[in-house]
């Protein structure tokens, strides 16, 4: 038989080969989000604990309200709270000062700019996003809150501390002593 002709049979399509200046397909990554919101949220590392609140929009209301939630959410015997946050306006707002004048346990801890790695919240992020978004589509904003709070509390039923920085497991075991050479041994 010879070579394939060109024609065009139902259902096919005739697809040219891209000519010397194509350029690689651009296209946004849709996660599936109908309708804007926000999720605030805090974090406890030393227990795992975890509390997230949706919210409609980024707003400075909404974020006092949040902090309002927290403090209802952390324990009345807790002395101190720290609350690490970017620099992001609305962190710093006026009525978050005020929130902070009327909560004196409260110290706002401000990360330096481009230092994300510095607030433990941010590999959290990571994992509630894992969790309750990936690889899921969403058709309204009440199905990411439902989404978000079903994660939340599944990461609540099996919390632990958690630990920053690289997994214990791919880590060589050390030996005992000061100062030993590895692969020797003393007599």
């Amino acid at each position: 038989m010879g070579p394939q002709s060109a024609r065009s049979y139902p259902g096919q399509r005739v697809v040219k080969a891209a000519g010397p200046k194509a350029q690689r397909a651009k296209q946004e990554i849709d996660y599936g989000r109908r309708g804007k919101g926000y999720v605030f949220g805090a974090f406890r590392p030393a227990t795992g604990d975890a509390f997230t609140a949706p919210y409609t929009g980024r707003t400075t209301a909404n974020w006092v309200d949040f902090l309002g939630a927290v403090e209802g959410w952390i324990e009345a015997g807790i002395e101190r709270v720290y609350a690490v946050v970017d620099n992001l306006n609305l962190h710093s707002a006026t009525d978050v000062l005020l929130f902070a004048l009327a909560h004196p346990r409260w110290e706002f801890v401000f990360q330096p700019k481009y230092a994300a790695y510095l607030n433990l919240i941010e590999p959290w992020w990571k994992i509630l996003r894992s969790l309750a978004l990936k690889g899921r589509r969403f058709e309204t904003w009440p199905e990411i809150e439902e989404a978000v709070q079903r994660a939340t509390a599944y990461w609540n039923a099996h919390k632990h501390p958690f630990l920053w920085g690289r997994r214990r497991r791919h880590r060589i075991a050390r030996r005992s002593g000061v100062a030993v050479v590895p692969n020797a041994t003393i007599t």
